[in-house]
């Protein structure tokens, strides 16, 4: 997993959730004048502790804590879900969710949080679970319900972190098939078979859908190398070509072994990264190198260089997978 992911899991134990029904009045209005207790959804609170606020991981705290607030407080049957339970199960996600997610079997009276998305409906027994004291959709009905609702890419991002934790494509395939008729199954069921265990990160996931919207082959992923510097993995790329490619992020690089420390010399990684590069290409690879300043149409543009041109002559656009702005 790459440090800049959009959103990975992880991070300290978050501050118990305070509920304002349970204090004086008076110590609320108190805690949250002085600051030192922070709204996290209508009559819930959080301290705030001496650190502020910073950064995607923090950004999928405060979704869990509104989704641990809105448990907390609601009385019938519910059951958080889509990206929601995805953060919950720990899985990756292309951006920050910025609604708490919740399955109702009925339609909320008055007036509506902004940040509660409600799905009317029933969740069955079978497709239930509790993460962390949550009642959440499970792992496959998450990701079911990411690649309906999410965009392609954000979808996949999903699967691919549930295939990497274990999680079965039959068991998503199945969750689909239960409501063949549900808006976005078609494209759903086509995401989940483009899914890869082999994505270290959503960066990684990103580089993946590029090529395969062009209408390419589907690339291998943690392509192994025999180099004069040891055996080493790329992330993805084509053997029959010799082509492969990598996406670079905060930390890199990894080997077949415990990788990088975190606190290493970055002059001593960047000369370790160029040796690597270099005895790769030595074997007779070419590869390719992208960052997140790439434009996706750059990135297509200098794969396609070194694509056989037959290959590129009958390339035909993946039309699920829509372009990336």
């Amino acid at each position: 997993m790459h440090d800049d992911d959009p959103l990975a899991p992880g991070g300290p134990r978050r501050p118990a959730l305070l509920l304002a029904a349970e204090h004086p009045p008076q110590l609320v209005r108190q805690a949250a004048s002085s600051g030192s207790w922070e709204r996290v959804r209508r009559g819930v609170y959080r301290e705030t502790g001496t650190t502020r606020r910073i950064g995607p991981a923090d950004e999928r705290d405060l979704v869990l804590d509104r989704a641990t607030a809105l448990h907390r407080t609601l009385r019938a049957d519910h059951v958080l879900s889509h990206t929601t339970a995805a953060l919950a199960h720990g899985l990756r996600l292309w951006t920050a969710p910025r609604d708490v997610h919740v399955v109702q079997p009925y339609r909320r009276s008055g007036r509506a949080d902004p940040t509660v998305a409600r799905h009317l409906g029933l969740v069955d027994a079978s497709d239930r679970c509790v993460v962390g004291g949550l009642p959440v959709t499970t792992p496959a009905r998450t990701v079911a319900d990411c690649l309906r609702t999410l965009s392609p890419l954000e979808g996949l991002v999903v699967a691919d972190a549930a295939l990497a934790r274990g999680l079965a494509r039959e068991d998503v395939a199945a969750c689909l098939a239960r409501q063949p008729r549900a808006a976005g199954t078609p494209r759903a069921r086509h995401v989940l078979r483009l899914a890869d265990a082999g994505a270290e990160s959503a960066w990684e996931t990103w580089l993946r859908y590029l090529v395969l919207r062009l209408g390419l082959p589907r690339p291998s992923t943690q392509v192994p190398v025999r180099t004069s510097v040891g055996r080493v993995r790329a992330d993805l790329g084509w053997e029959p070509w010799r082509l492969l490619l990598e996406f670079d992020g905060l930390v890199k690089y990894r080997t077949t072994g415990d990788g990088l420390a975190p606190r290493e010399d970055p002059g001593r990684v960047l000369v370790a990264e160029k040796r690597r590069h270099e005895a790769i290409e030595a074997t007779g690879r070419r590869v390719l190198r992208f960052t997140a300043r790439d434009a996706p149409d750059t990135v297509g543009e200098r794969v396609l260089r070194w694509v056989p041109p037959d290959v590129v002559a009958s390339l035909r656009p993946d039309r699920h997978l829509p372009p990336l702005r």
